[in-house]
């Protein structure tokens, strides 16, 4: 097993430092026929030192989660510890009761096959009220199932009602639609949770391939160029150079897994941020969350 080459960090509240480069699985695990390429591909990832994988038992009904646990149950066989992992994974709204988030919790633990996971997220607000799911959540943590739990898709009106429930501080992530096409989380949401040292999850940090297609814009282009990079590397990179930002790309063949893992080695200096600036400007207002 390779073993992973230094990455950027985020501290989750407590202390405990993760890559700050993580794998998406979504649109993983849809197809019988896909599953053994899908397998390998993740075993490959593991390979290469990808360590974080986000996952959900929305992704193909529990299919992502099921392949994801093959490939880390075979990592772990030739020796790779279960503590070098960071495995997330998410709830429905609709089975966020108390009960409903211990029952998904079991069912995802047997598809990943582990005894616990690190991060468990409710995947969006539902109908259920917040105060149930995190009475789930405790309950979850009691029994050893889950170490840390957070949200995903919370404006920063959601996190105030969140921390302003008994509980509710402890949250540890919040994982969000964030790239350089969608920027609008810089204006409040990242703010405030930089202040209070919660990780934002980056989901579809390349805006599913679009942000880069067909050679991404102007200045992508310019500042890889600069750099012998590719426009994917630097939209990651401008993420990565956040503090408490981390990037979670979904990638499934080998060129793409090896190019969005290097990275995390690129550092921009002020003359790229302002390039690409001029193509992806900051918000200057409160924007709607990005969702997908």
């Amino acid at each position: 097993m390779t073993q992973p080459n230094a990455l950027p960090e985020v501290v989750f509240p407590g202390g405990e430092s993760r890559p700050a480069l993580g794998l998406g699985t979504w649109r993983l695990g849809e197809s019988a026929a896909r599953r053994g390429a899908e397998t390998k591909a993740l075993r490959l990832a593991l390979d290469l030192g990808w360590r974080v994988f986000d996952s959900a038992e929305m992704y193909g009904e529990g299919g992502a989660e099921s392949v994801l646990g093959d490939a880390l149950a075979g990592a772990m066989r030739q020796g790779l510890a279960r503590e070098a992992l960071f495995v997330v994974s998410k709830v429905y709204p609709h089975h966020a009761s108390r009960a409903g988030v211990v029952a998904a919790c079991e069912r995802s633990l047997r598809r990943l096959k582990l005894d616990s996971i690190d991060l468990y997220l409710l995947h969006w607000r539902g109908a259920e009220p917040l105060a149930e799911t995190l009475a789930g959540f405790a309950e979850l943590q009691r029994r050893g199932w889950i170490r840390r739990w957070g949200v995903s898709n919370f404006d920063l009106d959601d996190m105030e009602e969140l921390f302003a429930l008994d509980g509710g501080a402890a949250c540890s992530a919040n994982q969000v639609c964030y790239g350089l096409g969608a920027r609008g989380v810089e204006f409040d949401l990242l703010p405030w949770q930089q202040a209070r040292g919660l990780p934002l999850m980056a989901y579809s940090p390349l805006d599913q391939g679009a942000l880069v297609g067909r050679g991404g814009a102007a200045s992508l282009r310019a500042v890889a160029a600069r750099h012998g990079a590719s426009p994917a590397q630097v939209a990651l990179a401008a993420l990565l150079a956040r503090p408490g930002v981390m990037a979670i790309p979904k990638a499934a063949q080998e060129a793409h897994l090896r190019e969005n893992l290097q990275a995390a080695a690129l550092a921009l200096d002020a003359a790229d941020f302002a390039a690409i600036e001029r193509d992806f400007p900051a918000p200057q207002r409160k924007q709607p969350l990005a969702i997908i």
